[in-house]
């Protein structure tokens, strides 16, 4: 995923800032950036708009702001942040519209649960063969005591006086040619059509209380950094509790210290001795299964690659698994016996008889380049 800017400096506040001025903070970018008003290139505001609501998400909400404070944006993960970029503005005008009420802004009232998101790391090994990964997130469910409804148990809301229980009014707004009308969530229900007269004691009237879930989720082999798996109706509820949001589990890979990735593919690096490059031997390997032997070639050279088919990765859509590449690198001694000194002087006098094609290549390209220059 693509790194996440500061939170404090997405609002334009210091880290000492209070609830007001962040709030005031983002109002002036929301009615900045909100497409209702941006000149720019509007998918570039839409960008700005959802990057500044996540910010006042955290900044605004002090558990979550301690946390942010204290570990940055991996100290979030399973704390109940929204996922704005896959969010519509109706969805974020249902959130907070006690930020917006009073700026003009259209909006519609979500239809569904709000989505969330997370992130799981997984190893090579995980992605080798998909895993069942076990998650913990905070999220606002229904309150237990009122089952969402935010009136006392044993009472009910009561239809609002504003809208007749329709959830929308209209507002005379001026135009070009005269005063229009516009449709919008009626500001004193905030939508919903009936307003709580007798709050549940629980939630506060609000229908909703922070609990924390755990749930299993399988990632499929193959899986790559930054994709995204969508579980379905694990996120909130609707505001009629009716239907919910998805989880979105985000994937982070991470590195293995002997084996990278590059696609479905493996690549390692082995050393191998001197002996071995020239007269060929069986070496070990490590691979996502176990270490395994693999024969080198008489006469192999530095940096030579061996291949080992379907040792890689099983490719996400076809499950076709990929290759390891073995680079493997001679290994020169740095400190020798005498006999092995012995031994290589003894080989040295018989490497001007057996010079090999590339070596005598490179002895004649040198010869014609100092010729060349001698003639000038």
């Amino acid at each position: 995923m693509t790194q996440k800017r500061d939170y404090y400096e997405v609002l334009g506040v210091d880290r000492s800032a209070g609830p007001e001025e962040i709030k005031r903070a983002y109002r002036r970018g929301a009615l900045k950036y909100h497409p209702d008003n941006y000149k720019g290139d509007k998918t570039e505001g839409e960008a700005k708009f959802k990057e500044l609501t996540e910010a006042y998400e955290v900044l605004s909400d002090s558990m979550k702001r301690q946390r942010y404070d204290r570990y940055g944006h991996e100290g979030l993960r399973g704390a109940g942040v929204h996922d704005f970029s896959n969010m519509g503005f109706g969805d974020i005008f249902s959130m907070f519209q006690d930020i917006f009420s009073g700026m003009g802004f259209s909006s519609s009232a979500a239809e569904h649960g709000l989505d969330l998101e997370t992130e799981v790391d997984l190893t090579l090994e995980e992605v080798a063969t998909g895993v069942n990964h076990s998650l913990e997130f905070e999220r606002m469910d229904l309150c237990d005591a009122c089952s969402g409804s935010g009136s006392k148990p044993g009472t009910q809301p009561k239809k609002c006086d504003t809208c007749g229980g329709y959830g929308q009014v209209q507002q005379q707004v001026p135009g070009f040619f005269g005063y229009g009308v516009r449709i919008t969530a009626c500001p004193t229900c905030r939508g919903k059509g009936a307003k709580v007269t007798d709050p549940c004691e629980a939630c506060k009237g609000s229908g909703r209380a922070r609990k924390k879930r755990m749930l299993s989720v399988h990632i499929p082999p193959g899986v790559q950094s930054e994709q995204m798996v969508r579980v379905r109706g694990e996120g909130e509820p609707s505001p009629d509790g009716t239907s919910r949001g998805d989880l979105h589990v985000y994937i982070r890979v991470t590195e293995h210290p002997l084996l990278v990735r590059h696609g479905d593919n493996l690549i390692c690096q082995v050393p191998i001795t001197f002996s071995v490059a020239a007269l060929g031997g069986k070496v070990s390997v490590p691979t996502l299964a176990g270490p395994e032997e693999i024969e080198i070639s008489a006469g192999t050279q530095n940096g030579q690659v061996v291949i080992m088919k379907g040792r890689g990765l099983p490719n996400a859509r076809s499950g076709r698994p990929g290759d390891q590449h073995v680079q493997v690198f001679v290994e020169v001694p740095r400190k020798l016996t005498r006999q092995q000194r012995e031994l290589l002087e003894q080989f040295a006098q018989t490497e001007d008889a057996n010079i090999t094609p590339q070596r005598k290549g490179f002895i004649e390209a040198i010869k014609d380049y100092f010729s060349k220059r001698q003639q000038k």
